[in-house]
């Protein structure tokens, strides 16, 4: 983990834990977690106000890092957070992170991913959408 500051939440999930997320140790299946940042990606891309994706482009996850901080008990009241570490020019790095949802400063997971926007038809990376850009500017 970084010493500074970390860069401003872009977009919030809550998360509603499901019974069957559990595993033997009564508590949330490490798979699960790759779900609810899977999840929230989505989300946060149909929440943009313009095209993510056409017929002949569309976002490529390259790389997932993710640290495991403590387990989630259940129940619990968890979100997923989302932010912009790295823009490219065919690339973002979205950092996320599974905190406690009621405020506690619980924090459960951190990391991020890379997701490159590429040409369908040849695999070949493409400049990232100029509405991916956008959405990671800071709102307020």
């Amino acid at each position: 983990m970084s010493d500074t500051a970390p860069a401003p939440v872009l977009f919030r999930m809550p998360v509603a834990l499901r019974w069957r997320d559990l595993d033997a140790f009564n508590h949330v299946n490490n798979s699960n977690f790759l779900t609810y940042l899977e999840e929230a990606r989505i989300r946060w891309f149909a929440s943009w106000r313009g095209e993510w994706v056409t017929e002949t482009t569309a976002p490529l996850l390259a790389s997932v890092q993710l640290n495991y901080r403590r387990p989630i008990p259940y129940p619990a009241d968890v979100a997923v957070e989302l932010f912009a570490e790295r823009l490219g020019n065919t690339s973002i790095t979205i950092g996320h992170r599974i905190v406690s949802g009621d405020g506690a400063a619980a924090l459960y997971a951190d990391g991020h991913v890379v997701m490159v926007w590429i040409d369908r038809a040849s695999g070949r990376p493409v400049p990232l959408p100029d509405v991916v850009r956008e959405a990671c500017q800071p709102q307020g």
